[in-house]
């Protein structure tokens, strides 16, 4: 889900096949950095998304500015599965499957998590707009999930996003499925026992 760009002067709005290349370079990116970590090739990443090398570096001059693009790109998809769970399912239930997708998410950033903590200016604001837009999601599926008598009521938002980014980032065990088993445990210790 990539936002609606503006001219590299900010003044009106792309074209329509303008704003389809940042959209696949931005999906290659993502596809390539999930595979191959954020080290993954601007050429691979132009090839991938059927554009030339000038096109990626006019609209990306950095790489940071793609990582950064990404990096929005994939928390907008986090956060509108956040809400079309709490829309469609049971607050525990829509709690422990985007607890799930978050583990994903986190999973899918090779390197991404490394790179956007570095002091370049594109990532300086990337961790203030993810806590102010994605712990607002998560606060309304937990509120859900409390609501409904499911989950415990004393913890918020915040430790559980810092719980499952810490189980997803600590690097223990070396299989793929370590962190979804470790977050499977925090979800359990969630559930209120009646």
């Amino acid at each position: 889900m990539v936002r609606k760009a503006n001219d590299s002067h900010g003044n009106r709005p792309l074209r329509a096949d303008a704003q389809r290349s940042i959209e696949a370079i931005v999906a290659a990116a993502a596809q390539l950095f999930a595979e191959k970590g954020v080290d993954a090739t601007t050429r691979e990443i132009a090839q991938r998304a059927g554009v030339g090398m000038g096109t990626l570096y006019r609209r990306f001059p950095r790489r940071a500015d793609l990582v950064g693009a990404v990096f929005r790109s994939e928390l907008d998809t986090c956060i509108a599965e956040a809400e079309r769970l709490r829309r469609d399912r049971p607050g525990f239930e829509a709690l422990a499957e985007w607890m799930q997708v978050y583990v994903r998410f986190l999973g899918a950033k090779q390197g991404l998590a490394k790179a956007v903590s570095t002091d370049d200016p594109v990532y300086i604001g990337m961790y203030p707009l993810f806590e102010a837009r994605l712990q607002p999601a998560v606060a309304a599926l937990f509120a859900s999930a409390v609501a409904e008598g499911t989950v415990t009521p004393d913890v918020d938002a915040g430790e559980i996003l810092a719980a499952v980014s810490t189980l997803c980032l600590s690097g223990h065990g070396n299989r793929p499925d370590h962190a979804a088993r470790m977050v499977a445990l925090l979800i359990e210790g969630l559930r209120r026992r009646r």
